[in-house]
């Protein structure tokens, strides 16, 4: 989406009229772009209205007198510098943090697909021996391309589905679970079933370690899976049900009692100080 900002503002003609320019770049410009994205190409998401929020502070940070082509190669130079930080380079901070729970002989468990625990499984297994078993469920399947590309980078895999989860779970060592967004109060939303396995995880007193970047972290607290969810398309379930709603929810909310730890680039805590991460990340308390 941020690359695709880039794009839009090099499109951009400075406006006609009189006034403040960055008015007209928020209002005119990237709030359009930024309801298009979340409408034609996928649902909005907290990762996605952080960067949003970051990109308007960014632009009305900049000063009101300043030329237009070079407020343009600003606002670039600071969007690249945002995915640079913020999202690659954070990756890598997990990727070395978390690694350090890894010892030799571990048997880690995972869940359906993550870029963030794809680059910590990567980065452990040069150093550290250890086999890493997929959890999987229907109908995305995501897991069967993660597994694969573990196995391509020479790990020791197993792949099973969600109910075989009780069967492996006593030679499980430690559980690190990828986020979609992390709330304000230590629970996490995460592709749906992450919450069956942390709990399963939790009632064999196996540490689960959540891997998530700072931008996906939200000031919300959401109580249940059902509020602000997003829906897959029933006919992936069940096709042709007559007399039957079938709903696909894509999410689910994992409570914080069930997470060990919270694994980010701002260091390794517990959940109940996100809500503290959250503060010193924005001393100001704006809402956007």
């Amino acid at each position: 989406m941020l690359k695709c900002f880039i794009l839009v503002l090099k499109d951009v003609s400075p406006p006609q009229e009189e006034g403040d320019v960055r008015h007209y770049l928020v209002n005119r410009i990237l709030k359009p772009s930024f309801q298009y994205w979340t409408t034609q190409c996928r649902p909005h998401a907290v990762s996605m209205g952080n960067a949003f929020s970051f990109v308007k502070q960014a632009i009305f940070s900049l000063e009101r007198d300043m030329e237009w082509n070079d407020m343009l190669v600003v606002l670039e130079d600071t969007i690249v510098a945002y995915i640079r930080e913020r999202i690659d380079f954070a990756a890598r901070v997990i990727a070395e943090k978390a690694g350090e729970k890894i010892v030799d002989g571990d048997v880690v468990l995972t869940y359906g697909r993550s870029e963030a625990i794809a680059h910590l499984f990567k980065e452990a297994a040069r150093t550290k021996d250890f086999r890493v078993i997929v959890v999987d469920s229907k109908p995305l399947l995501e897991g069967k391309n993660f597994v694969e590309q573990l196995r391509n980078a020479g790990l020791d895999c197993t792949y099973i589905l969600m109910n075989a989860l009780s069967y492996v779970m006593p030679e499980v060592t430690k559980v690190f679970l990828g986020t979609a967004s992390l709330q304000s109060d230590g629970s996490m939303l995460s592709r749906v079933g992450t919450a069956c396995v942390a709990l399963a995880a939790h009632s064999k007193h196996i540490p689960v370690l959540v891997c998530g970047e700072t931008y996906k972290i939200t000031n919300r607290t959401q109580l249940e899976s059902i509020t602000n969810n997003e829906m897959g398309n029933p006919q992936d379930v069940m096709e042709g049900a007559e007399n039957l709603r079938v709903i696909n929810l894509l999410y689910d909310l994992t409570p914080a009692t069930f997470i060990s730890g919270i694994i980010t680039e701002m260091g390794i805590l517990p959940p109940s100080s996100v809500a503290v991460l959250l503060r010193e990340m924005n001393p100001t308390n704006a809402q956007y």
